[in-house]
């Protein structure tokens, strides 16, 4: 079990819990937040984009003595098609063959996804898209997400994540400009439709019209929160403060070379959305350096040079916040294919969940993640090791 913190040994002003997209790997998420929540770190701002949007407003859409409930709630009705209980680890099948049948078991599961969808969430039309004229609604995408308002609204309260207890953010990519909107609950109110919005991956699911426009899953564009950290829009009229994030990653960049086109396309999709999230945390530590190294510099400058436009620009960018980010990373099974994101049995979702809760666990052994970096970038990072129950320190100086 986690230890709970006192609050006078946490060095930090803020928590933030940022949650990346990945479909079905993101009960992992929901083990994560089980193990924070059972040590006494609560986060006062969660960034989620696609399923992060989802479990982030499950748990700012609720009080905290709710949330486990209702993720476990949401989690449960997603992963409860009868046909998957056939494959179950409790089922007959795996009773008689063992584990040696897992991999065969996670391509029937993958294929009960893409023929019967994922109750609650997302189910096949009738027919395939091109049977229904252009401009019907039907013809846009493979599946249907009509009963996925109703989900949410099951499962989170939107009046009480509105009452900004909790920041809650999310994104989508708006169809008609291309551009990547951020839905902000300090900002305006978030419906059921903005997260519908942030998970609404093209061709399978059907875009999600906001305020009149239509959108598709924020991460198409980006599929990590990360630099929302520091950016001054997003922080616009908002106190930046010293944060201790906890970033989740359900693709791991690590990986083996493939040996036939299955594994092409999963070590595909893995590097796609891996290699964005390190992409963001290099630009995430060059520019808080600066934003760091300048603010101390300001105040060693003479007034006079202070009042200069390009002293005042300088300034309004800088910061003297300082954070700690540790990652934890969701890494495949052997037996995991390119269909593991859309992979919903019942199995699957509980060892998802299991991986983040003990991954977690592992990282708040550290003491080092918990006080405030002294180095002059002003940020440290760490990367947990599920296999050996240890945290790297990563380099931030380059």
């Amino acid at each position: 079990m986690p230890t709970p913190r006192s609050k006078d040994r946490f060095e930090f002003e803020s928590t933030a819990l940022l949650l990346q997209g990945g479909g079905a790997l993101g009960a992992y998420q929901a083990g994560v937040y089980e193990a924070l929540a059972e040590a006494d770190i609560l986060p006062d701002w969660i960034g989620g984009i696609s399923i992060g949007a989802v479990n982030g407003a499950i748990i700012a859409g609720n009080k905290p003595a709710k949330r486990l409930e209702k993720l476990r709630g949401f989690w449960d009705q997603v992963s409860s098609n009868p046909l998957w209980d056939l494959y179950g680890c409790h089922s007959p099948v795996m009773q008689i063959c063992g584990p040696a049948i897992r991999p065969y078991m996670h391509q029937i599961s993958a294929g009960v996804s893409v023929t019967q969808g994922a109750p609650g969430f997302f189910k096949p039309h009738s027919m395939p898209p091109w049977f229904y004229p252009p401009g019907d609604p039907q013809a846009k995408s493979y599946y249907s997400t009509s009963e996925f308002r109703a989900t949410l609204e099951k499962f989170i309260d939107f009046d009480f994540l509105n009452q900004d207890s909790v920041r809650f953010t999310t994104s989508a990519v708006n169809i008609r400009t291309g551009n990547y909107t951020i839905f902000d609950s300090t900002k305006q109110e978030i419906r059921p439709e903005h997260v519908m919005a942030s998970g609404a991956l093209p061709p399978a699911l059907p875009a999600v019209e906001i305020d009149g426009d239509p959108y598709w899953d924020g991460g198409l564009i980006s599929n990590t929160p990360l630099y929302w950290m520091i950016d001054t829009e997003t922080q616009a009229n908002m106190p930046v403060k010293d944060t201790l994030i906890f970033q989740v990653d359900l693709w791991s960049a690590e990986g083996e070379a493939p040996q036939d086109m299955i594994e092409v396309m999963s070590r595909q999709k893995e590097i796609q959305y891996s290699s964005r999230t390190r992409a963001i945390t290099n630009l995430f530590k060059r520019q808080h350096r600066f934003q760091h190294a300048f603010a101390k510099l300001y105040e060693k400058f003479p007034d006079d040079l202070k009042q200069t436009d390009e002293a005042k620009i300088l300034h309004a960018d800088s910061r003297f916040s300082v954070h700690n980010i540790v990652h934890l990373i969701y890494r495949a099974r052997h037996y995991q294919s390119y269909a593991k994101d859309y992979e919903f049995s019942r199995m699957s979702v509980t060892e998802h969940w299991r991986e983040g809760y003990k991954d977690t666990v592992n990282s708040l052994r550290h003491e080092e993640i918990f006080h405030r970096p002294t180095c002059a970038e002003g940020h440290n990072i760490y990367d947990v090791s599920g296999t050996k129950g240890r945290v790297a320190r990563e380099s931030s100086g380059n």
